[in-house]
């Protein structure tokens, strides 16, 4: 049998608003702390729930960190790294262990820098992507340990949330 799929409804599209603004006010909240962030849990938590629907959640975000902070190499680096979060999380959706999720969460926040040089090669050529890769280690060791941890405290509380507010849709 082949499930159709349900036409967006003005819930919805308020609940996308919704959510792309918690993001960039996260964002914005925890900006002084240097590779601290909570839009990596967000972005699990909403794949997991929205599924395909939290694509435009996150590129209002980054839309929205483009327009606020500017449009420069770094913003490259946003238009395809959230993606591959959002890849990532889609292929863990039967994960059920919270140590599963702080695991993708830290290990994300890891390859950060990795992932993030991927554009530097092509805007700025393989030694730049090089150096600035080895410059951010300590970011990114920081940023993996921030995620695995704010993913353990926080992971349950949201998604429990997040579930109910799910459970709330009229159909």
């Amino acid at each position: 049998m082949v499930r159709k799929k349900r036409p967006l409804a003005i819930r919805d599209l308020v609940l996308m608003g919704l959510f792309s603004a918690i993001l960039f006010g996260v964002q914005l909240a925890f900006a002084f702390l240097p590779n601290v962030e909570l839009v990596s849990l967000l972005i699990i938590l909403y794949t997991r729930h929205l599924k395909y629907r939290a694509l435009p959640v996150i590129y209002v975000f980054v839309v929205l960190e483009g327009l606020v902070f500017g449009f420069g190499i770094w913003w490259f680096i946003y238009l395809y790294i959230w993606a591959v979060l959002f890849a990532m999380t889609m292929m863990m959706q039967k994960n059920q262990s919270l140590l599963g999720w702080a695991i993708l969460s830290g290990g994300f926040g890891l390859c950060f820098g990795a992932l993030g040089a991927v554009s530097y090669i092509f805007l700025s050529g393989p030694q730049a992507a090089f150096a600035w890769f080895v410059a951010g280690i300590p970011f990114d060791i920081a940023h993996g340990i921030g995620n695995f941890l704010a993913c353990l405290v926080l992971f349950k509380p949201l998604d429990y949330l997040l579930a109910r507010l799910e459970h709330q849709r009229i159909e």
